[in-house]
């Protein structure tokens, strides 16, 4: 079992959490979209409040523990690990809800380089305990806007992990999936799953647009952030995410497998 007070060490050793390689220019740069509402930084949610660039840092200083003061500008951002453990306890309780009353599942990642392995290990564990872990719209095309213009991509799952790949692109084990912040590939899944008469996901995992696209829709969904990807906060504090957890989102994916392991453990499906 691992302990609490080894996973914050390890937290700490791998810099998912307090200093980490986010800087602060980015973490301002993206609060600052935000604010504009710029659809690549909102990725899907429709926030109510007036979230300006002030009261985004003081909401991130709240639930990552960055620093309050807008006179910091510039060095590497900090992320306190006692949130980031304090958020995987919520985000387990969630799962291990999901797998008591066997939930039927939608896990998905914008973030498969590094993420992938984590979201996999939770299907698996889901899946064993009975929850249908679901997977629509398989090999559906999804056109995503990107700064290099209008993209297509297919919707692909991996060990029952939701991803998108670029046509024609290697299959699982030589090229793992596209990098996107976008909503539109949970949209797509849920859209396919709703035309198929069901099932609808109970819960919804992931990071990135699939956690703000399908809390926005009224899905329960839990996921991971970065401190410069503050929707998913703002969603959490509009009551339309139900957990984000802060951490680094780009370390290497074996420095997640800790995380799984802590996980299933809190949510009794350690196996």
């Amino acid at each position: 079992m691992l302990s609490r007070g080894a996973l914050r060490a390890h937290l700490l050793a791998a810099r998912l959490a307090g200093c980490v390689a986010t800087s602060r220019e980015a973490s301002l740069r993206s609060y600052r979209l935000f604010a504009a509402r710029d659809p690549r930084v909102v990725i899907g949610l429709d926030p109510v409040g007036a979230w300006g660039q002030r009261e985004l840092v003081a909401l991130m200083a709240e639930k990552c523990g960055v620093s309050a003061d807008l006179g910091c500008v510039s060095g590497h951002d900090v992320i306190d690990p006692g949130r980031t453990l304090s958020r995987l306890d919520a985000f387990a309780e969630r799962v291990g809800a999901a797998a008591q009353r066997r939930a039927p599942v939608l896990i998905g990642t914008g973030h498969p380089h590094r993420l992938l392995g984590f979201y996999a290990g939770l299907a698996d564990a889901l899946s064993a305990a009975g929850c249908a872990v679901l997977t629509p719209a398989y090999g559906r095309c999804v056109d995503i806007t990107t700064r290099f213009g209008l993209r297509t991509y297919n919707l692909d799952y991996v060990r029952g992990v939701a991803l998108v790949r670029e046509p024609g692109a290697s299959r699982p084990g030589c090229e793992p999936g596209a990098h996107t912040h976008s909503p539109l590939p949970v949209r797509t899944a849920l859209a396919a799953a709703a035309e198929a008469g069901g099932p609808l996901p109970e819960l919804v995992v992931g990071d990135h647009g699939w956690v703000c696209g399908a809390g926005q829709l009224g899905f329960e969904a839990i996921g991971l952030a970065d401190i410069d990807d503050p929707a998913l906060f703002v969603g959490e504090a509009e009551g339309v995410v139900a957990v984000a957890v802060p951490l680094d989102d780009a370390v290497r994916s074996d420095y997640y497998r800790p995380l799984t392991r802590y996980v299933l453990n809190r949510a009794c499906l350690s196996q």
